[in-house]
């Protein structure tokens, strides 16, 4: 009988044990889910967390409207889960932003009018300002296929651009280091 009562606690115990593992790699397959943003969809596995470093040559705005450290919330809604979102600003910088519609070198649909990519992100931009329709190569790496595409820019606006951290109001772990959000695009918090 009391042998009957060990296989069966061992029994248990291993029954626990596989039941976590599948539940486990479950919640890991999870990341491969999507979200439709209007314009395209993308993998919520495409929405990690950035690098801090930042284009060489971007200028540092010495007295921005939100100073490193400030607490905001995000009027932005280039993401799910980003607008209404409580944040920090982790930098700002002086520059033009763009949007722009380009095919990513990976494949895949056209992205539409993607927020924001900036000046010193654009090849061989320099110093001059690409007006909406021109054709441009994009720098940036902020998500897969997107660094060496081709692309048009939409819109151009000289403006300060943050870096900022924040959680998102759909919940899941704060995105850190996010490029780039303008100026008219955060309040107080």
């Amino acid at each position: 009988m009391e042998n009957n009562k060990f296989v069966s606690v061992i029994f248990m115990i291993i029954l626990v044990l596989m039941l976590s593992a599948w539940t486990n790699s479950e919640s890991q397959n999870s990341s491969d889910e999507t979200i439709n943003t209007g314009y395209n969809t993308i993998k919520l596995s495409d929405i990690p967390s950035g690098s801090a470093q930042v284009p060489e040559g971007l200028k540092v705005v010495k007295n921005p409207t939100y100073k490193v450290g400030s607490q905001i919330i995000v009027q932005a809604d280039h993401m799910k889960g980003m607008y209404g979102a409580k944040g920090t600003v982790v930098g700002a910088y002086d520059t033009t932003a763009y949007a722009v519609t380009y095919t990513p070198t990976t494949g895949g649909p056209i992205v539409k009018n993607h927020k924001w990519v900036i000046q010193e992100e654009i090849k061989n931009a320099g110093t001059k300002t690409p007006e909406p329709g021109t054709e441009v190569t994009i720098e940036a790496n902020h998500k897969e296929g997107m660094k060496g595409a081709k692309g048009t820019i939409d819109l151009a606006e000289h403006t300060t651009v943050y870096m900022i951290d924040y959680f998102p109001t759909t919940g899941g772990p704060m995105v850190k280091n996010h490029k780039w959000v303008i100026e008219s695009e955060l309040s107080p918090e």
